[in-house]
């Protein structure tokens, strides 16, 4: 049994209890009264005998004319009973009126439950018991002398007969409908006290009237009709009110995205607000249902579960405004007959309408949330092996090298299988997928919670060591995890060895992760030359590190100089073969080292102090490049990566900006490609420098989409124009599934938020054909050009292919020729923006 049924079943209990408790002591003021209303039965005349009846219709009447108010399944009433009774005692001895009001409320025509008329017996019962004795208290007489004493006993009396009638309803009412007493005696107490003085003025009227002519009581029915339906219009205006609010707070409170949110949201407050003992919600999607009361959720499961609440239903289905989308049932379920109100259906229907919409909002974003789980997913971990990958490890460990001062010695073990291309040109590469897969799995079963087992790509693994007690164990560890490859691999039948060779890295003071990685291959290198099965990094022996100390040092001269060339590789239309834009990438032409790739000096750009200087150099070549395409006919936009770093110099849009306009370029014929290394504690910063870049007019990318784990994040937060798929998945798109996944999903977002997307590494024609006919409409790579100098570039868009300037590459299908296109790439038609053209 749930917590709510059983919070249900104790209100049960409390509330026959509390009947109980009125009904028995009104059973003991019968018995008490019923002496002395013999005794007056045997002495009084016909008249009044016939005053006695008149009394007990009039308790009958003033009770069957009543203002109604629906809690759950029971109608509450408010009545004119209390005037009646009061009128009675004035006159017609206590014990009298007690036996009268026992009768007129017992014999009133009507269909109710039996505890229902026996509460209502009881308590007005006590009612007239209590009146009747605060009346005697102040000495009564009929007919009174004079207007003064009948007013001020009568008011006495009355104040009573209200406040026993309110300490007995006010609970039972909160009991039934499951508010606090405080709030229940709080709800319509103005309305109230003006009923009980309109009420209170009736009866002094009337008393008025029958000391002065009893011919003046036929006034009296069309007063009290008149009172009575003024008040209970002024009840229903205040109850449709207070309806209409309570809808308003409730549709507000459904704008959550989370779908447990909105049912449980819409379950409790719809039991509140149609005053139900039970709500129901089916779901068609998923088969779920969901029922429960103000008190929670009772229960949460397949939709042929039955209920234990009998008696009526209202079924509503949960559909638009236009009736196309139907997405569940909502039920109301009443433990009795109940009848809603005109304004209950429409209440109804609207609440159903805006819990269709939120579901279906729901369901879109946690629909949003597992494809960007699925692309959390892939993007960190390898198909083949399921271990982390590359990207994941270097994130790991970056974060985990952030707190190394806490966590203890952070090392890389980087593992190598030698010799490994001949199991795949001996057995083919299906059974070298199967010796990875051992691999992979002898190596998680022997690595420690707190580590982290990656495939960087081909034979090659890494294992990330955390919290070491001492840099030392790092060799120990490292020795455990090759042990586990010594012994021959089971494969269809046949024992294979192979022989692994391991690099161990320290966490260095600088560098970060890159840095660490770096150390570990050149260790595992030193161990492949000496014939070793395991080495440790020695700074010593690594030149790598001790050129790039030079490199940082040479960073000045190299700005001074001019050193930094810029290269262009040409973003193509994957459709027609036309250039639409060209990427620029950085070189340094050292004098000495030669042509060095931007990974080797980025870092130290980027320590040294010399960012500014080195991007300013960078872009001024680059829109250099584009003014003199224009100038030659090709109006060709430019591409230039941005560091993070940049993005956090407030001082960046004004250089971007006073460049563009030194080269007389409009700012669209710039596109910043930005990195997902971004964090969001950045963006803070970040979001000033490009807004203003933005709203100068100057394009957003976001570069190797798909790679990071804050895409989504990061697409909430800067207002990008275009996506970037990394090279990894077009390289891998026609061998994994998981690959292609991404790739198909990057393209429905970008279509869903109207963003160009561009394709990375196309290096064939198949996988030109396969991302277009995906709805991919731009691609780059070494299918169409390397990376090339501006002039050489310029040349080749005037030769153009197959005599077609502007163009790099055939077009797909020939002019005029029939197409039969699929369905994304029929979406991608209907939604694709244009990518770098002129507005």
């Amino acid at each position: 049994m749930t917590l709510p049924q059983r919070r249900e079943i104790e209100t049960d209990q409390r509330l026959r209890l509390l009947v109980g408790l009125v009904v028995v002591a009104a059973a003991v003021i019968m018995a008490t009264s019923l002496p002395s209303a013999v005794r007056y039965g045997t002495t009084a005349t016909s008249n009044d005998i016939a005053l006695i009846v008149v009394l007990t219709a009039t308790i009958t009447l003033g009770n069957l004319v009543k203002a109604r108010v629906r809690i759950r399944s029971t109608t509450h009433s408010i009545s004119w009973t209390e005037t009646a009774i009061v009128v009675g005692l004035a006159i017609v001895p206590a014990p009298v009126v007690v036996l009268c009001t026992a009768a007129g409320i017992a014999l009133t025509p009507r269909r109710a439950l039996p505890i229902k008329l026996a509460f209502s017996v009881g308590k007005n019962v006590l009612v007239a018991w209590g009146a009747g004795i605060a009346l005697a208290m102040t000495g009564w007489t009929w007919p009174p002398e004079g207007t003064i004493a009948l007013i001020a006993p009568l008011a006495l009396a009355y104040l009573v007969a209200a406040l026993v009638d309110d300490v007995l309803a006010i609970p039972v009412i909160a009991l039934a409908s499951g508010t606090r007493i405080s709030r229940q005696f709080r709800s319509n107490l103005d309305l109230r006290l003006a009923g009980f003085a309109v009420r209170f003025i009736v009866a002094v009227c009337t008393l008025l009237i029958l000391d002065a002519n009893l011919k003046l009581l036929l006034a009296v029915p069309p007063l009290v009709l008149s009172l009575h339906l003024a008040y209970s219009t002024r009840i229903r205006t205040r109850t449709e009110q207070q309806a209409w609010q309570r809808l308003a707070r409730t549709t507000d409170a459904l704008n959550v995205v989370d779908l447990d949110k909105v049912l449980t949201t819409a379950v409790t407050q719809a039991a509140e607000l149609f005053s139900a003992d039970e709500v129901e919600i089916e779901l068609h999607d998923g088969g779920r249902t969901v029922r429960g009361a103000t008190g929670g959720i009772t229960f949460d499961g397949p939709t042929d579960t039955p209920t234990e609440v009998d008696g009526t239903v209202v079924p509503t289905p949960l559909e638009g405004h236009d009736r196309s989308v139907d997405v569940g049932v909502l039920r109301l379920r009443f433990r009795g007959p109940v009848q809603l109100s005109e304004r209950e259906q429409y209440t109804l229907r609207t609440f159903a309408s805006a819990l269709c919409t939120a579901v279906r909002n729901a369901q879109a974003y946690a629909e949003l949330a597992r494809v960007a789980d699925e692309h959390a997913y892939a993007a960190a971990h390898d198909a083949l092996t399921g271990l982390a990958n590359r990207r994941h490890l270097l994130d790991q460990g970056t974060e985990q090298l952030s707190a190394r001062h806490a966590d203890g010695v952070t090392a890389l073990v980087l593992i190598d299988l030698n010799h490994f291309k001949e199991v795949n040109d001996t057995l083919g590469h299906a059974a070298g997928d199967q010796v990875l897969v051992q691999v992979a799995d002898r190596l998680r079963g022997v690595a420690q919670s707190s580590d982290l087992v990656a495939r960087l790509g081909g034979d090659e693994f890494a294992v990330l060591l955390r919290g070491l007690p001492a840099p030392a164990v790092a060799a120990h560890r490292a020795e455990t995890l090759l042990a586990a490859l010594h012994e021959p691999f089971e494969l269809d039948g046949m024992r294979i060895s192979v022989e692994a060779s391991g690099g161990i890295s320290v966490a260095p003071a600088s560098g970060g992760m890159p840095e660490l990685l770096r150390r570990a291959d050149v260790a595992m290198y030193q161990a492949k030359r000496a014939g070793q099965r395991i080495s440790t990094y020695a700074p010593t022996r690594d030149t790598a590190d001790l050129n790039r100390l030079t490199l940082g040092g040479d960073l000045p001269r190299a700005v001074a100089d001019h050193e930094f060339i810029v290269n262009f590789q040409p973003i193509v239309d994957l459709g027609t073969g036309e250039v639409t834009s060209a990427e620029a990438l950085a070189r340094w032409h050292h004098p000495t080292h030669g042509l060095i790739d931007p990974l080797r000096f980025l870092e130290a750009v980027e320590r040294s102090g010399m960012l500014p200087a080195f991007a300013e150099a960078i872009l001024d070549q680059a829109l250099i490049a584009a003014a003199d395409w224009r100038d030659a006919g090709f109006d060709v936009p430019v591409a230039v990566n941005v560091s993070p770093r940049s993005l956090l110099d407030a001082r960046f849009p004004g250089s971007v900006l006073a460049r563009l306009r030194a080269h007389d370029l409009p700012p669209e014929r710039l596109v910043l490609e930005l990195t997902e290394t971004l964090t969001l504690s950045q963006l803070d910063v970040v979001d000033r420098v490009l807004s203003r870049l933005r709203d100068e007019g100057v394009r957003l990318a976001l570069d190797d989409f798909g790679t990071g784990y804050s895409s989504l994040s990061l697409l909430s937060r800067i207002p990008v124009h275009e996506l970037k798929i990394d090279r990894s998945f077009v390289t891998t798109m026609e061998s994994s599934a998981e690959a292609a996944a991404v790739i198909r999903s990057t393209l429905d977002l970008g279509r869903s938020l109207n963003l160009a997307v561009v394709a990375e590494g196309v290096e064939s024609e198949p996988q030109r054909r396969a991302l277009w006919e995906l709805g991919c409409s731009a691609g780059q790579g070494h299918l169409f050009a390397r990376p090339m100098p501006a002039g050489t570039l310029l040349a080749a868009l005037q030769r153009g292919s197959g005599g077609q300037p502007g163009t790099l590459a055939r077009p797909l299908h020939d002019t005029g020729a029939v197409i039969r296109l699929n369905q994304s790439r029929r979406q991608a038609g209907r939604s694709r923006p244009d990518r770098h053209l002129p507005a």
